[in-house]
């Protein structure tokens, strides 16, 4: 059976390519260390000669992306005063493809292939971990948690997040078949399985509370938007109140005492410090992008033997904005920081404003479950991470005009009506036995 070129970029009929691609690329940005070159090569040939069929819907127009392509194009000018040009240069091309091939899958897309293709991606990521995956020894607090197929019990509670939060968003957001829906609650049960065997503090804590503030969001959108949005200001208030309160009363240091954790993160806050001052070295432009964890270099190289890392390599200071600001500096930093809340803030305008867009509302909590993590973990700074493919996806919808946004949908794609140009229909009526006059229907 042929199937037609242009099917592929048609978001209504592509659902089973999508879904195939998206898996593909997860599994990717999961294991291209293991696989090497071909799975980074398997990931461009998914995406890349889709520009070939049809580039100017595939592209789109690029005038509209200066602030994506912002940090990216940042991170080559790096290069110039980088201590390490080659490796930053390498890196910025790296990175700056990646964005491409997200901004390509955005647009051939829909949000519901989307979320489909990232549950499907997701289950085959932690299924691979748990036949071939292992446990690993941390010298720091002298404990065994499971890693599956990575070498971070972090990087598999990502995966486990994002597998809970797709399968959310897939069988009660969506509101798919009964096949879907088995597949979602099949999905979330193994990813909420996985996310618990990883043990990971951050992971645990940042799904349960995205998925709390989603469900809860998802019940305002039967409110009018105006009531939705005095709604969600209030529960931001009292949610913030409550969480200084809980602070100031201990209850961070209570659930960190949950997961065998202390005050110090398992040598985070150390490691922040010692971020801090690397930053303080260089702090408009930084060292260059990916500058920093060269081997040879004598910081790195302390950082490594400080913290065990035998491999020399994979290591960064656990926070976004402490690693941007040491490779790039306070520019580079805004850049990034602009893209990340800009998706966020524009997506939850796109929700609070409209009668009914659960595409919004997803898009909202996968750059929440970002936006929180990125305070220990450097999800969306690096190519071929599964962090940053998402982000630029929900960045690049915003350029896009929001889909069935109005209650009715085919309405709202084809958007609002021309005023006819033509006389307005007439009709006959009668006044008592006279003759029949002629009047404009209004």
């Amino acid at each position: 059976m042929r199937i037609a070129k242009s099917h592929l970029l048609a978001p209504a009929d592509n659902g089973a390519f999508g879904i195939a691609a998206l898996a593909l690329s997860f599994f990717v940005f999961a294991y291209s260390t293991r696989f090497g070159p071909v799975a980074i090569l398997a990931y461009y040939a998914v995406w890349l000669p889709l520009v070939l069929i049809d580039y100017r819907r595939v592209l789109g127009n690029y005038a509209s992306f200066g602030w994506i392509f912002a940090f990216a194009l940042f991170c080559f000018l790096s290069a110039f005063w980088s201590q390490a040009p080659s490796v930053s240069l390498r890196a910025a091309v790296q990175y700056l493809t990646h964005i491409a091939c997200a901004l390509i899958a955005m647009r051939i897309l829909t949000t519901t292939t989307l979320c489909r293709g990232a549950m499907v991606g997701c289950a085959v990521v932690l299924l691979y971990s748990l036949a071939f995956g292992g446990y690993h020894y941390d010298a720091l607090d002298g404990s065994y948690s499971f890693v599956g197929a990575f070498s971070s019990k972090n990087q598999l509670g990502l995966y486990a997040s994002l597998g809970v939060l797709f399968s959310y968003a897939t069988g009660l957001l969506l509101r798919p078949g009964r096949v879907w829906q088995f597949a979602s609650a099949a999905t979330g049960l193994l990813s909420g399985y996985a996310l618990f065997a990883s043990q990971s503090a951050t992971s645990v804590i940042t799904t349960i509370a995205v998925l709390a503030a989603g469900l809860a969001m998802q019940l305002t959108m039967r409110l009018a938007p105006r009531q939705r949005r005095v709604l969600f200001a209030t529960a931001v208030v009292a949610v913030a109140g409550g969480g200084i309160a809980a602070l100031q009363a201990g209850a961070l240091d209570a659930i960190l005492a949950v997961f065998g954790k202390d005050s110090t993160l398992t040598g985070r806050t150390y490691l922040w410090q010692q971020g801090i001052a690397a930053a303080a070295t260089a702090p408009w432009f930084g060292v260059g992008y990916q500058g920093y964890w060269v081997q040879g270099f004598a910081e790195a190289e302390r950082l490594w033997q400080d913290f065990f890392i035998a491999s020399r390599s994979g290591f960064h200071f656990h926070n976004t904005y402490i690693e941007t600001m040491v490779e790039t500096g306070l520019v580079g930093t805004l850049l990034l920081v602009a893209v990340l809340l800009r998706s966020l803030l524009g997506h939850l305008r796109r929700f609070l404003m409209s009668g009914h867009s659960p595409q919004s509302l997803a898009m909202v909590l996968i750059a929440t479950l970002l936006l929180v993590r990125s305070f220990v973990e450097i999800d969306i700074l690096h190519p071929y991470q599964v962090g940053s493919f998402l982000l630029y996806i929900a960045a690049g919808q915003l350029t896009r005009r929001e889909q069935a946004v109005l209650a009715s949908p085919s309405r709202a794609q084809s958007g609002p009506q021309p005023w006819p140009r033509s006389r307005p229909p007439v009709r006959a009526s009668r006044q008592g036995n006279g003759p029949a006059s002629i009047t404009a229907r209004p």
